[in-house]
């Protein structure tokens, strides 16, 4: 794997980042100078000829700590709170400055965590909230603190199941946990996409990588099945494929990590897989060559994934923390916890399916 190229980061992150000021209050009345006496006690009231004075107890509005009046947050015309827009440009602008001028940090993996959160989940929460619809359940199974290995099942024909597990964590995880996906070689001799992917906290999936990350408390995402699972044909959808040798559970042993079972449902759906033009598919250099009801028939537009209704759920998960360190090299071991990752997983599929209504809804 090529060396992560790791930027120079100032460690005075708040100046940049526009911290808020406070709201003003305003002051009741009487407070203000020349408002009241100068023994800070009220003036008293004096009545209009022919008027009748009210009694004070009840008539006015308690004063709030400090004899101030409490008062609403004010907001602009939109709903936002007053000087929204102003604050989302500076912070613009102020993020724009840190990229231009290199005052932002990337880990040896090349993550970029500023970007991966401005920029790459903006893009992608959309295509989760409003395309596919994700559902997440399950999400307190994952850990808020230490390492933890995601392992699910992988589908779609295009990758997109990856990514939409990435904002799944990032959005609905109570301690905002980041997710690091383990990724083919392929991913990383793309062009474009190979930079993506490592400003995204993507990595080579190796067991060196992985147990770096988990030793360092990072929660990783792998997905076993690799091309095997996501190109499938669609007859054979939510059927999971070989998990390969059982090398994650080697890897989440001498972390000493919880191997936390992923079932994804909607996936397999987005790009139906009905042929494989595979003499294509060998000049290209990729795996295989999807054929489908709309691509390549409709060019570019059949590209488009179809809008099924996701449903990502995630399994308890399984402690690997009471095995002895020899126990990694324990083959028995490693394919008895792999078939039970793999039964648990296709086991919550199969139930998922149960329940839902529609492909689409």
């Amino acid at each position: 794997m090529a060396d992560a190229k790791v930027i120079p980061f100032d460690d005075d992150r708040s100046r940049s980042g526009g911290a808020s000021r406070p709201a003003r209050r305003r002051t009741g009345a009487g407070s203000g100078p020349g408002s009241g006496r100068g023994d800070g006690s009220a003036a008293p009231v004096s009545a209009l000829p022919g008027a009748q004075v009210p009694e004070l107890s009840g008539q006015f509005p308690e004063a709030g700590e400090g004899g101030q009046e409490p008062r609403q947050d004010a907001v602009d015309a939109d709903g936002s709170p007053a000087g929204g827009w102003e604050r989302r440009i500076a912070g613009g602008l102020a993020f724009l400055r840190r990229r231009v001028t290199g005052d932002y940090d990337v880990d040896e993996f090349g993550y970029d965590e500023e970007l991966t959160d401005q920029v790459l989940m903006s893009l992608l929460r959309p295509l989760a909230d409003k395309y596919f619809r994700v559902e997440v359940k399950g999400i307190e199974n994952i850990p808020s603190d230490g390492g933890a290995l995601i392992v699910a099942n992988h589908s779609g024909t295009l990758p997109l199941d990856g990514l939409m597990l990435q904002v799944a964590v990032h959005d609905n995880h109570p301690a905002d946990r980041h997710l690091r996906l383990l990724a083919a070689d392929l991913v990383f001799h793309l062009p474009v996409v190979n930079e993506l992917a490592r400003k995204a906290g993507h990595t080579l999936a190796c067991a060196e990588d992985a147990q770096r990350l988990l030793e360092t408390g990072e929660i990783v995402g792998v997905m076993p099945e690799g091309f095997k699972g996501i190109g499938k044909p669609f007859g054979e959808r939510y059927k999971l494929q070989r998990f390969g040798r059982g090398g994650f559970v080697s890897t989440a042993l001498r972390a000493g990590a919880p191997i936390v079972p992923c079932s994804i449902v909607g996936a397999e759906e987005i790009y139906p897989m009905i042929g494989n033009a595979k003499t294509l598919a060998r000049l290209l250099g990729i795996p295989y060559f999807p054929i489908t009801p709309t691509f390549p028939w409709l060019g570019p537009l059949g590209a488009l994934p179809l809008p099924t209704k996701w449903t990502i759920q995630f399994g308890e998960p399984i402690p690997t923390d009471g095995y002895p360190p020899e126990a990694a090299e324990d083959p028995m071991l490693m394919f008895n916890l792999t078939d039970q990752v793999r039964e648990q997983i296709q086991h919550t599929l199969y139930k998922l399916l149960v329940q839902r209504r529609s492909v689409f809804f």
